[in-house]
């Protein structure tokens, strides 16, 4: 699959990729305790790959610059390294962070808002200053991110000691030359007095402070607030193709704003019951057609990727398409409804395929063919028979995300142990590749062995983990949910915990 454009089976598929390290944001130390705030909540880079933003459940949103490609002159000799495709070492610089989101409380329903920053999403730049959307579980806000020049004072010719520590120089100065004539003319005596006391102090002449700005810095502005819309926790927000719309999901409803408009919103869909009794299934995600400002697509609890069109109707409560993969008959279970529910959908860059995460499975669908997945990836495939313990100690409710190449060759998704996998999308492609979260991503990827493992080795418990087949330990008290793929490189920014690790290919 090429840009998410039309699958060419006669073509081969691309060679594995081979990952290297390339940088790591908080690393943390053996043994170092990792504050609650600190964790890591959502990554997402801008259209043109030069900006990354984090944002944590502290509330804060992090934001780095890409910094290699201003390294690159314009003489010939780099000119000539532009024509050949190289696999470049992608370098982030901190640009600034900022506090977005506050602990609150509803007094009405006596609860708690906590803080943590669920989504961001990058709007159009205007003017060299950077836009983009945060939200938490009830409010979303619209920022805008400028370089601002620093003012400062510079020398002058006074004595410092004496201009700060003698104030009579100072206000007598000052006195000075506030008295003017009523054609506004310095009188002769304020201009005795003035040239005297500076005659006095050694300085000859007076001469008045520069404001110089040669230093920049960046400061963030909250232009909206959009909040009173939601009941329930927001899950998604999706900026629209035109520009101007963005939508943002919560269990039962999707509601359309405009940017410039924060005090309304259009719903646009409502699956709340007239009773609640009846309720069968809720929203998971969202997200709007890369290209077609009238789709969006919308997972759910069940296993189902809706798309609807707002052409259809004010309020979209019939859907133009459904996709649902087909159980197979007598595989049903107590925990078949809950691994099925669908925790991040993503569009291809192209828009024709739709790229969907369950807990055990990636799955890639064509819009144009619902009668099932095109391609399905195992992720952890392992840890089913260990879904009982994973109910007990809430682990089978974790949300992972997912994210596609901008070429649409590959998808990645995370997994426990800080983990995640890069799999090929392309027909007939076998890749599989297993990273872990640290500066030697590839020291997990465990060949698998030609015989399998005594039974007594596959039990051991390490961490709290599992063995899996291949003999690496899962540990479940550390998971990597969050991860974003680069627009237009094959560069991957992924969290795992407090600590944000890039990597390229």
């Amino acid at each position: 699959m090429a840009g998410g454009g039309n699958v060419t089976a006669a073509a081969a598929p691309p060679s594995p990729l081979d990952w290297k390290f390339s940088q790591v944001f908080g690393e943390r130390t053996a043994g170092e305790q990792v504050q609650e705030v600190d964790i890591i909540s959502a990554i997402e880079f801008d259209k043109s790959g030069d900006h990354l933003a984090t944002g944590d459940r502290g509330g804060r949103v992090v934001l780095f610059e890409r910094t290699d490609k201003k390294e690159h002159g314009g003489n010939r000799k780099d000119l000539e390294k532009n024509d050949y495709p190289s696999s470049r070492h992608p370098e982030f610089h901190y640009k600034t962070e900022f506090q977005s989101h506050e602990p609150e409380f509803d007094y009405l329903k006596s609860l708690e808002i906590e803080e943590k920053i669920n989504k961001i999403k990058w709007c159009q730049t205007a003017n060299g200053a950077l836009f983009l959307l945060s939200t938490n579980d009830k409010t979303i806000k619209f920022w805008k991110v400028q370089e601002k020049k620093v003012k400062k004072i510079a020398d002058m010719n006074m004595d410092p000691l004496k201009a700060v520590g003698n104030g009579s120089i100072a206000s007598s100065s000052i006195s000075s030359i506030n008295t003017h004539t009523s054609n506004g003319e310095c009188t002769d005596k304020s201009y005795s007095i003035l040239n005297k006391d500076f005659s006095s102090s050694g300085v000859q002449s007076l001469r008045l402070p520069v404001v110089t700005s040669n230093e920049t810095s960046s400061v963030a502005r909250c232009k909206r607030v959009y909040a009173h819309a939601h009941d329930y926790h927001i899950n998604s927000i999706s900026n629209n193709s035109d520009g101007e719309t963005f939508i943002s999901a919560d269990d039962l409803r999707i509601n359309l704003w405009n940017l410039e408009i924060s005090n309304q919103s259009f719903n646009i869909v409502d699956v709340k019951p007239a009773n609640m009794e009846d309720l069968t299934e809720v929203i998971t995600s969202a997200e709007f057609h890369p290209t077609h400002c009238n789709t969006l697509a919308y997972s759910s609890s069940k296993g189902s990727i809706r798309l609807i069109d707002l052409r259809q109707s004010a309020l979209c409560d019939r859907h133009s398409k459904l996709f649902q993969d087909q159980e197979s008959p007598g595989s049903r279970s107590f925990f078949t409804e809950i691994i099925a529910s669908i925790s991040d959908v993503k569009f291809a860059r192209g828009g024709r395929y739709i790229l969907s995460r369950d807990y055990m499975t990636l799955k890639l669908w064509d819009i144009n063919m619902d009668s099932g997945p095109v391609s399905t990836f195992q992720v952890h495939e392992n840890l089913r028979p260990k879904l009982c313990d994973l109910y007990e100690n809430d682990s089978i409710f974790d949300k992972f995300e997912c994210c596609l190449s901008g070429d649409g060759q590959r998808v990645a998704t995370g997994s426990y142990s800080n983990l995640f996998r890069v799999f090929g999308s392309s027909p007939n492609s076998t890749e599989a590749s297993t990273l872990e979260a640290s500066k030697n991503p590839m020291r997990r990827q465990v060949q698998t062995p030609s015989r399998s493992l005594s039974s007594s080795i596959s039990r051991v418990v390490r961490r709290g983990g599992e063995m899996d087949p291949n003999g690496s330990s899962f540990d479940f008290t550390t998971k990597l949910l969050h991860l974003a793929w680069h627009p237009s490189e094959n560069s991957i920014a992924c969290a795992a915990a407090n600590s944000l690790y890039i990597y390229y290919a």
